[in-house]
């Protein structure tokens, strides 16, 4: 059987009044302020244990002889992300853009 998808489509939540509708839906004017706010960094804690005394061991690598370092941003990348050789040194080819 085809389907118009263009006609109105009539439901049983169609025939509800607008009164009904605006008694459902809460005043967003109401002036209630929530203090447990989400975006408050003041009130954010990380969730588990206090890692302040925990030592990490990082095995922290030179550049490598077909890495280098651009000049602009100062990230460590492969020479084929070389765009040119900058006054102070080696550019990357995202800060050449």
């Amino acid at each position: 059987m085809a389907t118009d998808y263009d006609a109105p489509r009539k439901t049983d939540d169609d025939t509800e009044s607008i009164q009904a509708l605006q008694e459902r839906v809460p005043d967003k004017m109401s002036g209630v302020v929530d203090v447990e706010d989400a975006d408050n960094p003041g009130s954010f804690e990380l969730a588990g244990q206090d890692l302040a005394d925990v030592d990490l061991d990082v095995v922290v690598l030179p550049p490598q002889a077909d890495e280098f370092t651009c000049m602009s941003c100062f990230l460590v990348k492969h020479r084929s992300q070389l765009d040119h050789e900058g006054k102070l040194g080696p550019i990357c080819h995202e800060c050449a853009a």
